[in-house]
C-alpha cells in the first residue's frame, strides 16, 4: 500500500454537520502514514470550478491531529455545484491535475455525492473519489440504517434546546412553534420531538399529497392545540420539519411571505430565507382569531445553532473509522469494477463497505436517492403514538367531539367537516 507518488485532495461541500473536522484528521493522518502528500481544497468545489489552484492547503499530522473534537469545518465549505455544464465540470477535473491530486475525499451530502460522483466519471480514471456521507438531515440512504454523521450531535443539541423550550411553555402557559432543519426528510424534526416528549412533531412525509397548504400544516397544530384544552392544559410545543415548506406551494409561499423566493445552485429553494415559523404561526392565530379567540404562539427555528457544534463521542468515533477507511479504500487496487472511479463509503454496522456511486442513484431523477422516514414504521408509530394530535376517535366519538366543538366556538357539524383532512392523513398511515 505505498501511495509516494501520489496526492490526496479533500474537500467539504452543502452544509456544516458536526464531525467533518473529525473525518478530514482521519482521512489526512491516513493518508500521510501511507506516504501520500495531502491537500486541503477550501470552499468546497466553489474556486475549483472558476479555475482557480490558490485556494489550497497543504495538510500534515500536525495540523490536524487535534481538530477531531471541534465544530465546524477547517476547510470551510459551499453548495458550489460544478455539474452545472460540461464545461465547468470538466475545469474541476482539470486543476485538480495542475495539482497533482491523484485521489480525492470528498465530504457531503446528497448533492455533493452527486457532484464527487460526477467528478470521478469526468475524470475517466486520472482521478479516484471516496465520498464520504454527512448530513444532519440523515436523508442519505446507507446501509443497516446507519444514521448520517452529524446526525446523531445535532439531534442531541437539538433535543437540549426543546426541552428547555418545553419548560418556557409550561411556565408561561403558552404554546411554541419549532421549525427544525430538514430540507426533504423528518429525521431530524421526528429524532428531536420524539427524544424531548413534544407535544407533537410534524413532517413532510405524512402528507399524502405532492402538494399541500399553510392550512394543512396550521390545521394539525390547531387540532392539537384544542385536543391539549380538553385536557386542561393551554401549552404545548409543535414541532414542524422544515421540509413541509418544499412541499407548500411555492405561489402560496411567495405570496404569504411577500417575497420572491431564491435558489441554492443545486436548483432548490432555499428555505432558509422563508419564514416559514412565522407563516405557520400567523396562519394558526388567524384560525383561532376568526372564531374570537386570541391564541398566544411563539415561534423559533432550529437549524444554525446544530449544524456546527462539537460533535458527541458518536461521531468522532463514527467519522475517524469513514475517514481512515476512506483512504485505504482509495489505495487499494478495487474489486469491483463499479468502483474503479471511486465510490461511497460506508459503515455497515462494524464493517466498511464503499457502495458504487451508482447504486445511489435514483434512476428517475438521475440524482442521488434520499432517504424518507418510514411513516409505517414502529420508530415512526411509537413517536406518534405519544403526539397529542386530533385523531379519528376523537372526532368520531359525539361526546368527545362535542366538547372539543365548545372549546372551539363551533357547531359539532363545522367541527368535523373543518378536521376531516386530517383522517385522510391518519389513513395514509393504515
Amino acid at each position: 500500500m505505498n501511495g509516494s507518488s501520489r496526492r490526496l485532495g479533500i474537500l467539504v461541500g452543502g452544509g456544516p454537520a458536526p464531525g467533518i473536522n473529525s473525518a478530514i484528521s482521519a482521512a489526512t493522518i491516513e493518508a500521510r502514514n501511507s506516504g501520500m502528500s495531502v491537500l486541503g481544497i477550501y470552499d468546497g468545489f466553489e474556486h475549483l470550478v472558476d479555475g482557480r489552484s490558490d485556494m489550497v492547503r497543504e495538510l500534515g499530522i500536525e495540523d490536524v491531529s487535534r481538530i477531531h473534537f471541534q465544530g465546524g469545518s477547517i476547510l470551510r465549505t459551499s453548495r458550489e455545484n460544478p455539474t452545472r455544464s460540461p464545461e465547468i465540470l470538466q475545469s474541476v477535473v482539470d486543476v485538480l491535475g495542475r495539482l497533482g491530486v491523484t485521489d480525492l475525499v470528498t465530504i457531503g451530502g446528497d448533492d455533493t455525492a452527486f457532484s464527487a460522483a460526477s467528478v470521478a466519471k469526468q475524470a475517466a480514471g486520472a482521478l479516484r473519489v471516496a465520498h464520504v456521507p454527512k448530513t444532519i438531515d440523515n436523508d442519505l440512504p446507507l446501509p443497516a440504517s446507519m444514521p448520517t454523521f452529524g446526525y446523531e450531535s445535532a439531534r442531541y443539541v437539538g433535543t437540549q434546546l426543546v426541552l428547555t423550550i418545553m419548560e418556557d411553555s409550561r411556565t408561561t402557559n403558552r404554546w411554541f412553534l419549532v421549525i427544525v432543519m430538514g430540507r426533504k426528510a423528518g429525521h431530524l424534526a421526528l429524532g428531536i420531538g420524539k427524544a424531548a416528549g413534544a407535544t407533537l412533531t410534524i413532517i413532510p412525509e405524512e402528507f399524502p399529497s405532492s402538494r399541500i397548504s399553510l392550512d394543512d400544516v396550521s390545521r394539525v397544530i390547531e387540532g392539537a392545540i384544542l385536543k391539549r384544552r380538553l385536557n386542561g392544559q393551554s401549552y404545548g410545543v409543535a414541532i414542524v420539519a422544515e421540509g413541509v415548506g418544499e412541499k407548500i406551494d411555492p405561489d402560496e409561499l411567495r405570496q404569504a411571505a411577500g417575497i420572491d423566493l431564491s435558489y441554492d445552485p443545486y436548483g432548490h429553494v432555499a428555505l432558509a430565507e422563508i419564514p416559514l415559523a412565522s407563516l405557520i404561526k400567523q396562519r394558526v392565530q388567524r384560525r383561532f382569531a376568526a372564531r374570537g379567540d386570541q391564541m398566544r404562539l411563539t415561534d423559533v427555528t432550529l437549524g444554525y445553532e446544530l449544524r456546527c457544534t462539537q460533535p458527541i463521542p458518536f461521531d468522532i468515533d463514527y467519522t475517524r473509522t469513514l475517514g481512515h477507511e476512506a483512504v485505504n479504500f482509495l489505495l487499494r487496487e478495487p474489486q469491483d469494477e463499479r468502483l474503479t472511479i471511486g465510490g461511497f463509503v460506508c459503515l455497515d454496522g462494524v464493517h466498511i463497505t464503499v457502495l458504487p456511486f451508482e447504486d445511489l442513484i435514483d434512476p428517475e431523477t438521475g440524482r442521488t436517492r434520499v432517504r424518507l422516514v418510514d411513516i409505517n414504521s414502529e420508530y415512526y408509530r411509537v413517536a406518534r403514538d405519544y403526539m397529542i394530535r386530533l385523531d379519528r376517535r376523537s372526532l368520531e366519538d359525539d361526546a368527545t367531539s362535542q366538547r372539543l366543538a365548545t372549546l372551539a366556538r363551533m357547531s359539532l357539524e363545522e367541527l368535523r367537516r373543518e378536521f376531516a383532512p386530517l383522517l385522510e392523513y391518519e389513513a395514509a398511515l393504515a
